[in-house]
């Protein structure tokens, strides 16, 4: 009986010494960045970057994103530290809708935006009264529409980053449009007839706009993609060294070998 009682205790100290043992270690919170991305090319290029910032002393954490409201949300309530994945008149439509005040930190790279079809070959082939699905957020929205207006597809009243379907002043074809969440149009493709697609959705769909699109922007669209985070924290120490790995050479050349055009550097 006695025996028994002895292995019991020296079962039970023995679990007690397991339990008080040492623990996995936790990141550091203060040489660690939480950046907000989208899956294709943002968290990719991350990736990339992500063993040489952790050799330099800092560790990156990527949230992958399917959407372009939460980031920023997440960025501006301090759950997040940082976001990549937008252009500017995208941010600033976001800042005036949502009462925010996210800033720009350094721009990364063009996604050319394109439109594509699984119908049709040529623009020209497009028929009249085609359905055009275009994305519903007011400035890919107009971004869609100067890119067929730049094609002489439709005519804009003052054509602009601001422009709407009520600007369309001359509509030959009379296409008719459907706005859709940015998302979902890769995934409604063989539904229409034409659907501009924003290269980061494309590329996740294996469509690249320098070989799939009809039509798409040229490198010199001013849709730069930028890291984007806030007033307090876009000059900290650990914010400014990812602003300047996202800028290296080392990424430029990742960008133009692997997206071969579909991802165009912008520094």
């Amino acid at each position: 009986m006695v025996a028994r009682r002895a292995i019991l205790v020296l079962g039970l100290a023995a679990m007690t010494l397991a339990a008080c043992g040492p623990k996995e270690p936790k990141a550091d919170a203060a040489n660690t960045l939480i950046v907000a991305a989208t899956a294709v090319p943002h968290a990719e290029v991350l990736e990339f970057i992500k063993p040489k910032l952790a050799a330099e002393g800092l560790n990156i954490e990527i949230k992958v994103f399917n959407d372009y409201v939460q980031p920023n949300t997440q960025v501006a309530e301090k759950r997040i530290d940082v976001s990549y994945f937008q252009t500017l008149p995208y941010l600033e439509d976001f800042n005036r809708d949502h009462g925010t005040n996210l800033v720009t930190i350094t721009g990364v790279h063009v996604e050319p935006i394109g439109a594509y079809s699984t119908k049709w070959k040529s623009i020209a082939e497009v028929p009249n009264g085609a359905t055009v699905a275009i994305p519903n957020d007011a400035s890919t929205e107009a971004r869609s529409l100067l890119l067929l207006a730049r094609n002489n597809i439709i005519t804009l009243k003052n054509a602009s980053d601001l422009s709407t379907l009520k600007d369309i002043t001359s509509n030959p074809k009379n296409l008719k449009f459907k706005e859709l969440e940015a998302p979902a149009l890769p995934r409604i493709l063989n539904q229409v007839d034409l659907a501009v697609i924003n290269t980061n959705y494309a590329l996740d769909a294996k469509l690249n706009p320098s070989k799939d699109a009809l039509i798409a922007e040229d490198k010199t669209s001013p849709y730069v993609n930028y890291l984007v985070g806030r007033p307090d924290n876009k000059d900290d120490p650990r914010v400014q060294k990812l602003a300047a790995a996202l800028t290296s050479p080392d990424v430029k050349a990742f960008l133009e070998k692997k997206y071969a055009g579909a991802v165009v550097p912008a520094f």
